[in-house]
């Protein structure tokens, strides 16, 4: 399996904007910018897309192990959040924070599928940074 995507940047880096396209098309021409990456501006960024993959990937992660484990849950509700030094241009964490509803589970079973979802998860794999996680079953 093979999933791309194509970024196209014009100008300098603080006046100049991108666009992202993804294969699915999700992202169609979707601008980026200094200003959406840095400060406060309209698009998306690097960082965001990194928190959505962490995320989804988690979350579909979990919901295997889970299963594996004979559970189905009814939601699994994943937050992720990257964190960036500015200074150094680098990322450093990835927190995830995860509200879980499966019914029927322990708390001792979910935390090891939780545990097991983050050291798993494949784009938790492929970050080189701490990543940590707080679950709560709902």
């Amino acid at each position: 399996m093979k999933r791309s995507a194509t970024a196209i940047w014009n100008g300098s880096i603080k006046e100049g904007a991108g666009k992202i396209t993804t294969q699915s098309t999700t992202l169609n021409n979707t601008q980026y910018s200094f200003k959406s990456r840095f400060e406060e501006g309209v698009g998306t960024n690097p960082e965001e897309l990194i928190a959505a993959a962490h995320a989804g990937c988690f979350a579909m992660a979990l919901s295997l192990i889970l299963g594996e484990a004979g559970f189905i849950p009814k939601s699994l509700e994943a937050n992720a959040t990257i964190t960036m030094d500015t200074e150094k241009l680098q990322l450093t964490s990835s927190h995830i924070v995860l509200k879980a509803n499966i019914p029927g589970i322990s708390q001792e079973k979910f935390e090891e599928c939780t545990k097991n979802a983050k050291a798993g998860c494949p784009i938790s794999k492929v970050l080189n940074l701490d990543i940590s996680l707080d679950a709560s079953l709902i």
